[in-house]
């Protein structure tokens, strides 16, 4: 399941979470954005139950996209225990980016 992150929820469902947490920081108007989505909501199901996987639209929410820096997008970034540990910017294959998500679960 693919979550929806926001700036009221975004301390529950990723700093509080009890299982690490994908972020997908993106845009409606960005092209890489758009091409990553798919990716995203594959890992979202495959990775179900063990890492929560979910966008913030940083337009909409830019207090939190301010908080983490985020300057370009796509800009994918896994947090475990309420810290970031992993961060990476630009679109890239699934397994790239599974490959990520298989390191903070080992």
């Amino acid at each position: 399941m693919e979550y929806k992150f926001t700036d009221e929820n975004f301390e529950a469902e990723v700093l509080n979470s009890d299982i690490p947490v994908l972020v997908d920081f993106y845009a409606d108007w960005c092209g890489p954005c758009k091409m990553m989505a798919p990716i995203v909501e594959q890992l979202a199901e495959e990775y179900d139950g063990r890492i929560k996987i979910g966008k913030i639209d940083s337009d909409e929410n830019m207090d939190t996209a301010e908080e983490y820096e985020v300057m370009s997008i796509p800009c994918f970034i896994i947090f475990k225990g309420g810290k970031e540990v992993d961060r990476v910017v630009g679109g890239m294959a699934k397994s790239a980016l599974a490959q990520r998500l298989d390191a903070v679960l080992a």
